[in-house]
């Protein structure tokens, strides 16, 4: 059960931290990265599994 919580919190912390640095890009730069302003938090879920 504490593994289990403990997985839960670290892909928490991943999908916050993921948000929060795709969004103190510019728009440009995620374009550069393929990304679209819209689909951060989409790829921060896909990195937080």
């Amino acid at each position: 059960m504490f593994d289990s919580l403990a997985r839960k919190y670290r892909s928490w912390r991943t999908y916050q931290t993921t948000v929060s640095e795709l969004s103190r890009l510019s728009t440009r730069e995620l374009n550069d990265l393929g990304i679209a302003r819209g689909d951060i938090r989409f790829v921060a879920r896909r990195a937080s599994r």
